[in-house]
């Protein structure tokens, strides 16, 4: 497995997402599995639009010294991984459309024809409070995907964590739902227009 390659192709990935608003400045994580206990992910102080190779770390699943400087979600991922052999790729984001259409939504049904092809319905997970929910979504997260086929869990009011084989395709269903929760927000503006005209 090429390292450097990788570690691009995550740089690249963590600027476009950026630009598209689905990471802050320091919010969010990207990461990719390179051996079966090893993995490469952001730094905590990675700035998403410039991530170097300084800013990716390699952790293997047994913790040392590089994990202090890894990515709040290190751990998470590290879950994900070691539950679910399809992922190859994993990122957290919190898309603005997505999330805050999953703030008043149970589930997301797509209007729109990509959508609707490519990732069909989607149910919202609700965390039930966030004072714990950092000690919690290390094992609800990797639950959920082990327990529901599918690889994109959207939580209210946190954001979302997706999986891939392939790093492309993942940015790609992202992308979609985003677009397809911007539409159904636009056409429920539009909706409450026509019903006060």
């Amino acid at each position: 497995m090429n390292k450097k390659r990788i570690k691009k192709q995550l740089g690249s990935l963590a600027l476009s997402l950026f630009r598209k608003d689905f990471f802050g400045i320091y919010h969010g994580s990207v990461s990719a599995r390179i051996e079966s206990n090893l993995f490469i992910i952001n730094s905590k102080e990675a700035i998403f639009d410039d991530i170097a190779e300084h800013s990716l770390l390699e952790l293997y699943f047994n913790k040392d010294y590089r994990w202090k400087n890894a990515s709040c979600d290190a751990e998470i991922h590290k879950s994900i991984y070691q539950q679910n052999s399809d992922a190859k790729f994993i990122t957290f984001t919190m898309p603005p459309f997505t999330t805050a259409y999953a703030l008043a939504h149970d589930i997301i049904i797509p209007q729109d024809y990509f959508a609707s092809q490519e990732l069909g319905t989607i149910s919202v997970y609700d965390p039930k409070g966030f004072d714990d929910w950092y000690d919690r979504a290390v094992s609800a997260i990797p639950h959920y995907f082990s327990h529901n086929n599918t690889n994109i869990i959207v939580i209210r009011g946190y954001g979302i964590y997706a999986f891939h084989r392939d790093l492309y395709e993942m940015a790609k269903q992202l992308a979609i739902l985003e677009k397809s929760c911007r539409l159904l927000m636009l056409n429920s503006n539009t909706s409450l227009y026509d019903a006060d005209n």
